[in-house]
């Protein structure tokens, strides 16, 4: 149809007209963002997996389901849902994201049509009596007991607890004719994607950043391109590829999910690790901050990844001071390569009492971390939670990935800890219950 064709037909739509047509969803919606009738089987589906990049329009497809389903749509139902499960990483990104975000739940709906937010029970209500209930992949056991027959899992590749939250989910999937579930996520290589793709009751939807690119800042793909185009890095968060391990690096993703745990067994001893940066700039490498710990098991805790982008000195020394204040670390050991004295020095300006030990580089990255890297190949190391930044670098490390001149900060102060840790003339009789 011509422009000036079109142009005249709106023209004659009344205003309700072009409010309606506003929200047919299924009038501006991409082709991957709107759900499969069957499965590749010609089986009706049970789990929509929508692998996306970064802005690729995840959140708006999930959300639009969710008021196809509450209000009865077609294609999506022919009648309203009862009860709607809104479950991502915490209570917080639910909030945030898909209920009040910018592509969320409320504004993908008309004012008309608009539920209502009762934030103290955590959920939606439609006027036809269609209610989403909010839920924390960090509390599967909070989806013990509630029934649904619909449900909207964003960021599943995100999850602490993915496969025990899901498997939760699954049991409560039992109203209505045909229970379904979106899920949303830019991709990983975890257990629970993999699981999924592997399931014949699974259909998948695959878009990119650039797929978007007409709901994006105009400058935002091609800065990223720029900067991530051809890397591993930039094919998972703008390519929405699931990305195998290059057989290059010293890590491999499968050794850190095997030994995940969500809290850690007692500690006898906990240092933090910071490896600061060069330079003191916004645009310079961030400045690593590893808290870790070695429990009474004989085994090796990666507590958390506090590490920050570089700053003046005052503002990291702050920022690992506090970490060992939260953690009740027995030291702090810092890198003194680039700046001698003076790191540690910080340090003890900001806490005047706080134990460091400094430590100096003398072998290459590669054969400093190649010790580590044999902990977790052996199984002797668990992350507690997901640290998804640290163990992005770790993955990578030794890849083509990393490139002009970055470094992986947040690795070598992981390094510095757990070698720290592993040295037997530095243990203390101290016992920590976190």
């Amino acid at each position: 149809m011509e422009r000036g064709t079109l142009e005249r037909d709106l023209g004659l739509l009344s205003d309700d007209q072009v409010a309606v047509l506003h929200r047919d969803w299924q009038v501006w919606a991409r082709d991957d963002q709107l759900p499969p009738v069957v499965g590749e089987d010609g089986v009706p589906w049970r789990v929509w997996l929508i692998l996306g990049g970064r802005g690729a329009g995840k959140t708006r497809a999930g959300a639009e389901w969710v008021r196809a389903k509450a209000l009865g749509l077609g294609p999506v139902g022919s009648k309203p849902a009862q009860r709607i499960a809104l479950v991502g990483e915490t209570i917080g990104e639910v909030r945030n994201v898909m209920v009040e975000g910018v592509s969320g739940i409320l504004s993908v709906h008309g004012a008309g049509e608009r539920p209502s937010f009762e934030t103290s029970r955590l959920q939606l209500t439609w006027s036809n009596g269609a209610v989403a209930q909010m839920f924390s992949a960090e509390n599967p056991e909070g989806l013990r007991g509630p029934q649904f027959d619909a449900a909207w899992c964003d960021e599943i590749a995100k999850w602490r607890t993915a496969d025990e939250t899901w498997d939760m989910l699954q049991f409560g999937l039992r109203l209505g004719e045909r229970p379904q579930v979106v899920a949303t996520t830019t991709p990983r290589r975890v257990p629970i994607l993999e699981r999924l793709m592997e399931d014949a009751s699974t259909v998948v939807s695959r878009s990119t950043t650039a797929d978007n690119a007409g709901n994006l800042a105009p400058s935002f793909v091609a800065e990223m391109m720029r900067r991530y185009g051809g890397s591993v890095l930039g094919r998972q968060e703008l390519f929405g590829e699931i990305i195998a391990d290059d057989g290059g690096g010293l890590w491999r993703r499968d050794w850190i999910e095997e030994q995940r745990v969500a809290s850690p067994p007692p500690l006898k001893r906990i240092v933090v690790a910071v490896d600061p940066p060069v330079t003191a700039t916004v645009q310079s490498d961030a400045c690593g901050i590893v808290v870790a710990g070695e429990g009474l098991d004989r085994r090796y805790y990666v507590l958390a990844d506090r590490s920050i982008q570089g700053r003046e000195p005052a503002v990291w020394a702050r920022a690992a001071i506090a970490a060992k204040k939260d953690f009740d670390a027995d030291r702090v050991v810092a890198e003194v390569n680039q700046g001698g004295d003076l790191v540690a020095s910080v340090l003890r300006h900001v806490d005047p009492q706080c134990p460091v030990r400094k430590v100096r580089a003398t072998r290459g990255k590669w054969l400093r971390a190649e010790p580590v890297a044999a902990l977790y190949a052996e199984g002797r190391v668990a992350h507690v939670g997901a640290l998804t930044a640290l163990e992005d670098e770790m993955c990578l490390f030794g890849t083509n990935a990393w490139g002009r001149g970055r470094s992986p900060d947040r690795l070598d102060a992981l390094v510095w800890a757990l070698s720290d840790l592993m040295e037997p003339e530095t243990a203390g009789p101290a016992v920590r219950l976190l």
